[in-house]
């Protein structure tokens, strides 16, 4: 029986298409394209509107993000109006343990048809010949399905499974919770998600600056690599610089609209 099999995000759904096509399966992939984990969600399942104008905030420019939101908005009905099985690829980060929480959130009434894949920081280790070496993870073991190559996840496809009713009825309830609580972040301990706000992002990028001028990517790129209990994203990154240059907290050479090629010291 063919799968419909869904990632979270472009990479994660490259290298889970090339898995499949590497097992000889024609099961189709489907991206979500939304990093959950960060700004608002409250009406997330019924407007493309909220979410979009958090977006234009973090990514200025051509990006038409409510056709982009409403074209997901519009996957995900096709996803429950279906019969296919549905497998859901996440590793151990916020941002795909919201999206599996959201589809089960739109599956709870066909459980039958749910399953998910689990990858955790241990297979980054997977080699699937003497040629292929372990990928290396981050410091807080933090994984992403993106993080993972088409081999890894070709080894780890066996493992795909039935979720129980029970759980896809807590993981729906939790997605209503996050969608419902007022946060500016979300973030993943010990596999239960707690809300947060932009305080500890803020001082690492603070601390990170220091007295000296600095290229904004070197700032931003030290600070996704630090320990938030959610992926930092270099467009999350560079955003609460230029918010932190308007609130005249950090000094920039150069321009906030480019802040890509700035400099920065506090």
């Amino acid at each position: 029986m063919n799968m419909i099999h869904v990632a979270n995000g472009d990479c994660a759904a490259q290298s889970l298409a090339e898995a499949l096509q590497r097992a000889e399966r024609a099961d189709r992939v489907v991206t979500l394209r939304d990093d959950l984990a960060v700004g608002p969600l409250r009406d997330i399942d019924d407007s493309a509107l909220t979410r979009a104008a958090f977006w234009r905030q973090i990514l200025p420019g051509t990006i038409d993000f409510e056709d982009e939101l409403e074209e997901q908005l519009a996957l995900i009905a096709r996803l429950t109006r279906g019969d296919e099985q549905i497998v859901v690829w996440h590793g151990q980060s916020a941002a795909d343990q919201l999206t599996l929480r959201r589809v089960a959130y739109h599956l709870r009434n066909a459980p039958q048809r749910l399953n998910e894949a689990k990858l955790s920081h241990d297979d980054l280790s997977i080699c699937t010949d003497d040629s292929d070496s372990a990928r290396l993870g981050r410091a807080d073991r933090a994984t992403a399905v993106g993080m993972f190559s088409p081999k890894q996840l070709l080894a780890k496809l066996p493992t795909a499974a039935p979720i129980s009713v029970l759980r896809i009825s807590r993981l729906a309830l939790e997605w209503q919770e996050a969608k419902h609580s007022s946060a500016d972040t979300r973030r993943l301990r010990d596999n239960m998600l707690v809300s947060g706000t932009w305080l500890d992002v803020d001082e690492a990028l603070l601390d990170l600056a220091g007295p000296e001028w600095q290229p904004a990517r070197q700032i931003a790129g030290a600070a996704m690599g630090q320990r938030f209990d959610f992926m930092l994203s270099d467009s999350i990154a560079f955003w609460r610089c230029r918010e932190l240059v308007t609130a005249g907290r950090l000094k920039i050479r150069g321009t906030p609209s480019d802040i890509v090629q700035a400099e920065l010291r506090r």
